[in-house]
């Protein structure tokens, strides 16, 4: 959601394929409860529910209201008994003509033109779901009638497959209907690191490789694969997570101020720095990467399987549960400023955050005394999950006679000030489809900029060579930690932010 006065939305009506899955009943229906509750949708918006499993509405509603029993109240809401009797569900094959046919006769009768097609299904379906509405003209958009398709990650499996899919949507539809999703944007915090750059002079004036050292984008997970082998041997932790989730934090943190807030004014800036991620030779990714695959152990009291002992992973796979990159964006502001990411699979804590390093002071005023030796550099984290908020790490003095310093963190968490415990993250994004904002949604350019990074590492990865094991429960590989050692420098340790030290 962008600007100051938070309209309602116009009357829409969206159709979700795939509305029997795990994230439709997961994410999308509780957010737009949400969106209910709050006046910011109204009786107005109508949801069609499409899938190949065989029933009618009663059937979807059915299993809408058995999950939303398992959440607080929210299936006796007045805003959850409203939205109910506007849901609909049809049963047909995406790949043929019958349910295209049954959605336009739907929306023929709507009394709003404007439609929203939501893809909750596997990306194989993406191209062909699009060529589909198309050659039926529900793509085609009227005076005062919208329609667009909002598609979640991942968006292509590498550079080549990413723009064959832009390539193939495309020619369709038009860039400003497509609203490509990645749900880590629908975060509070994330939508904060605009505003914290750029209403704060004392954070932008030092946003540079003259004051900062390094910056480190971490997303690490508790959970093992678990029963998503199949999909997981496929893709790995480098595809899951990297040219989606970490860049678009990376780009957020790195961008240049935007001339503008506006959408295409904030895009260009986050496709400009991440068009600038230095593309490495074979040789350059082997030494700025490593990855790693858990073994069995225990986590959380729990005792899991090895990955490769996973059901559905082959057992000689090369797959990587962890990835650690070390990375250059070849601007003026970022020249010679690595950035390290990382993101893994049962790891020790559950931990989404950007740790922003500054470079250290010169302490010649305190040259007769430890504090030379004993001075942490100053950080600000950026906490995305699970609890949001910011932490800034500074150096005080300890009370007393001698002049001794001691790390200190100030602590701000949303959770504290504002009640968002109720929200899955999709508000925003749901929102900003409905009233056709494209701020937080990827645009071609910036997938195709992202793929185009990590490709290096795809390709040498591909030719052969095993992952380094880590323990259940543990940061990671010792090799990563060797990774970022070799320049003098650490991990922020996980699960961490926001704790008081000294």
């Amino acid at each position: 959601m962008s600007g100051s006065a938070i309209r309602p939305t116009p009357p829409v009506t969206l159709v979700i394929f795939g509305a029997t899955g795990d994230l439709t009943r997961r994410l999308l229906i509780p957010a737009i409860v949400n969106l209910a509750r709050g006046g910011l949708v109204g009786d107005d918006l109508h949801i069609l529910g499409l899938g190949i499993e065989p029933g009618g509405t009663d059937m979807l509603l059915e299993r809408l209201d058995t999950f939303l029993a398992t959440l607080d109240g929210i299936v006796e809401d007045d805003a959850w008994k409203r939205l109910r009797q506007r849901i609909s569900y049809i049963s047909g094959d995406f790949s043929g003509d019958a349910i295209y046919e049954d959605v336009g006769r739907y929306l023929d009768k709507s009394p709003t033109g404007n439609a929203a097609f939501y893809f909750a299904v596997p990306p194989q379906f993406f191209g062909s779901i699009v060529e589909k509405l198309a050659e039926h003209k529900l793509t085609v958009e009227k005076p005062g009638a919208f329609r667009r398709i909002a598609i979640e990650k991942p968006f292509g499996t590498d550079l080549a497959s990413a723009k064959a899919l832009n390539a193939r949507i495309l020619a369709r539809v038009s860039e400003t209907q497509v609203f490509r999703l990645d749900h880590f944007l629908g975060k509070e915090t994330v939508q904060n690191i605009m505003t914290a750059r750029f209403a704060n002079m004392m954070i932008e004036s030092l946003w540079n490789s003259n004051y900062i050292d390094h910056v480190q984008v971490s997303a690490a997970e508790i959970v093992d694969v678990g029963t998503r082998g199949k999909f997981f041997d496929a893709t790995g932790a480098l595809r899951d997570m990297v040219p989606n989730h970490l860049f678009q934090l990376l780009a957020m943190v790195a961008m240049e101020p935007p001339n503008s807030f506006s959408a295409e004014a904030i895009r260009n800036e986050k496709s400009k720095l991440l068009q600038a991620l230095r593309i490495y030779t074979p040789e350059e990714a082997a030494a700025h990467s490593v990855r790693g695959v858990y073994t069995g152990g225990t986590l959380e009291g729990k005792a899991i399987p090895a990955y490769l002992e996973t059901k559905d992973v082959s057992p000689d796979s090369t797959t990587e549960t962890y990835v650690a990159l070390k990375l250059y964006a070849d601007t003026w502001r970022w020249a010679g400023v690595p950035f390290y990411i990382r993101t893994g699979k049962a790891m020790k804590a559950r931990d989404t955050e950007i740790v922003v390093t500054f470079r250290p002071v010169p302490f010649a005023q305190f040259r007769e005394t430890d504090v030379n030796h004993n001075m942490p550099p100053n950080r600000l984290i950026i906490q995305v999950q699970p609890d949001e908020g910011l932490s800034m790490e500074i150096s005080i003095k300890a009370p007393g006679l001698s002049v001794d310093t001691v790390p200190v963190s100030l602590d701000f968490r949303y959770g504290d000030r504002f009640d968002i415990g109720k929200m899955t993250g999709y508000e925003s994004l749901l929102y900003d489809l409905f009233i056709g904002d494209q701020t937080l949604f990827q645009r071609a350019d910036g997938i195709e900029a992202g793929w185009a990074a990590v490709q290096p590492f795809l390709d040498l990865w591909a030719s052969g060579g095993k992952p380094d094991p880590y323990a259940p429960g543990s940061p990671g590989p010792a090799s990563a930690d060797a990774l970022i050692a070799k320049d003098g420098r650490r991990w922020h340790e996980l699960g961490t932010s926001g704790e008081k030290k000294g």
